[in-house]
């Protein structure tokens, strides 16, 4: 909701007149005081609070830089509850419904942008409320225009503010401009052109600057989610794999499903059988390690998987990485006739896969039993050409899944942003010490959706799907420039990230490509141990 004008209730001194459209900025424009730079960053759930007098131009920027469904106005309001924008009657009508607007868009995450005059601390106070209840983060935009210039403006209205209360907004302005600074927002800005990126990316381009500055390793894998390319699906798969090689990943991965996920797309969409794509993957590269992540234990017996793995390291020279989880998709279990047995026992089943599975691998034949598992013989030829063939564990549970990655695992993967990295790793490391173990022997990767573009805006445009926001889709695939990214797995790298695998929301040849810029910035990352690394 739009109108070309915003104006508080008589507590702060309006008559609710309106903003000319046109005219030209005043001055340059300034980025958030604390931030520097040329442009304002906002994440992409947040609510925007803008703070200035009539004729400082707040509505004529939210309509430049937002649109038009994204902005909650109290004059719109006035207009549609009363007889006009300026119809003062209607005022306390008009913030009812826009505190009711604000509430719902905020419960669902929505970007937001408040054009009011922002002058009334107690309204600003309760907005503030309102995003710290729907745990959505409160920006301001101050307007510092000059005086002088509101008051032009101001007369060359159709309907003008009187004078004496422009003057009391102006006075208004000056002690709230002040209030800002310690009223508790995420960020204070000053007006000027705006870029809204996922939060992830918020603090991208400082961490970009420390990567360039001094740089930290990090490794790269790319995840395959999906096989739907218009060509035929082999050839699709041998681009993407070689285009990978060339742009750096150090290893490729796959989803261990029999259906395509929800998350990802449809059931009707084609999904491989997980170890048949990556024996072709094997033979389509001479560098990347390959393996699923990951695949569920209750997909196979533990012995059978145990088989094919050690076959896949065989036939790509060593490069297998054996990926490995509790499972999770009920239907699909159901679909394929696999027991989907409690959680409980789907983690117990896991930690005599991850017991079993090197014997299978190593000297002899010991029998082995078990919590769910018994092998008389644990009998599997050829033995893998690795001499411990990696186990990576895919879940961050903190009771039992990262217990089991301290006991028995080379790797774990986790997933979120570098805040919930850190936190997760702090179980682990208590998990390690429990065991006597190194955390610094575990490989730390991290998984995430990707969509890097020189426009990002552009390419979420035309991949978002319908009935999605440009900001929903935004953050769900985590879209941004090559900058942005490196500023994230810096972040991530800071956090004790040591392999970062990328599914691409774009996946093809060219966006492999695309995303080479991100590996480049970050030098390859050799272990000090010489221990197997996914």
């Amino acid at each position: 909701m739009i109108t070309p004008s915003s104006s508080e209730d008589r507590r702060a001194g309006t008559t609710g007149q309106s903003v000319e459209h046109v005219y030209t900025w005043p001055g340059p424009h300034i980025h958030a005081h604390h931030h520097g730079g040329v442009s304002i960053r906002l994440p992409t759930r947040c609510l925007v609070l803008l703070v200035g007098p009539s004729g400082a131009g707040k509505s004529t920027w939210a309509e430049a830089e937002f649109r038009p469904e994204q902005i909650v106005s109290s004059d719109g309001l006035r207009a549609l509850v009363g007889e006009g924008p300026y119809d003062q009657r209607a005022g306390k009508d008009a913030f009812d419904v826009l505190d009711l607007v604000l509430e719902r868009r905020l419960r669902r995450g929505l970007f937001t942008v408040a054009d009011t005059l922002g002058l009334d601390p107690a309204r600003r106070a309760a907005y503030r409320d309102l995003a710290a209840r729907h745990r959505v983060p409160c920006h301001a935009v101050r307007f510092d225009t000059a005086a002088a210039a509101c008051r032009q403006r101001n007369r060359g209205r159709a309907a003008p503010v009187p004078a004496k209360v422009l003057t009391a907004q102006l006075a208004s302005y000056e002690v709230a401009r002040a209030a800002l600074e310690v009223e508790g927002y995420a960020a204070v800005h000053d007006a000027g052109p705006v870029t809204v990126v996922p939060p992830a990316l918020l603090d991208a381009p400082a961490a970009a600057a420390r990567q360039e500055e001094d740089p930290m390793p990090l490794r790269f894998g790319l995840q395959i989610s999906r096989y739907d390319w218009a060509s035929d699906i082999g050839v699709g798969l041998t681009a993407v794999a070689q285009a990978a090689e060339a742009a750096g990943f150090a290893s490729l991965w796959v989803m261990d499903h029999m259906l395509q996920i929800p998350q990802v797309g449809r059931e009707w969409d084609p999904m491989l059988d997980a170890y048949t794509a990556l024996g072709f993957l094997a033979a389509a590269t001479t560098r990347c390690r390959v393996g699923a992540l990951v695949s569920p234990v209750t997909y196979r017996t533990p012995a059978h998987l145990a088989k094919i793995v050690a076959s896949l390291d065989v036939l790509s020279g060593g490069r297998a990485v054996c990926g490995l989880g509790a499972g999770w998709f009920e239907r699909e279990h159901r679909l394929y006739g696999f027991d989907f047995p409690p959680r409980g026992e789907r983690l117990d089943l896991l930690a005599d896969v991850l017991e079993l599975l090197p014997l299978m691998w190593g000297p002899g034949a010991p029998s082995y039993t078990g919590r769910r598992v018994s092998v008389p013989e644990a009998i599997c030829y050829p033995r893998p050409v690795q001499s411990r063939l990696p186990l990576l564990v895919g879940g961050q549970g903190e009771r039992r899944t990262l217990r089991l990655v301290a006991q028995y695992a080379d790797a774990c993967n986790l997933f979120g942003p570098a805040e919930v990295v850190r936190h997760k790793l702090s179980v682990l490391a208590a998990h390690c010490a429990a065991v006597d173990r190194p955390l610094a022997e575990i490989e730390v990767t991290h998984l995430s959706t990707v969509l890097c573009a020189s426009d990002p805006a552009a390419a979420v445009e035309t991949h978002r799907p319908r009935g999605s926001t440009p900001e929903a889709y935004a953050e769900a695939v985590l879209a941004g420039t090559v900058e942005g990214h490196v500023g994230r797995f810096r972040e991530l790298a800071e956090a004790g990230v040591h392999t970062a695998i990328v599914s691409l929301a774009d996946l093809g040849p060219e966006s492999v490509a695309a995303f080479a810029p991100v590996i480049a910035a970050f030098p390859r990352r050799v272990p000090a141990n010489g221990a197997h690394r996914p």
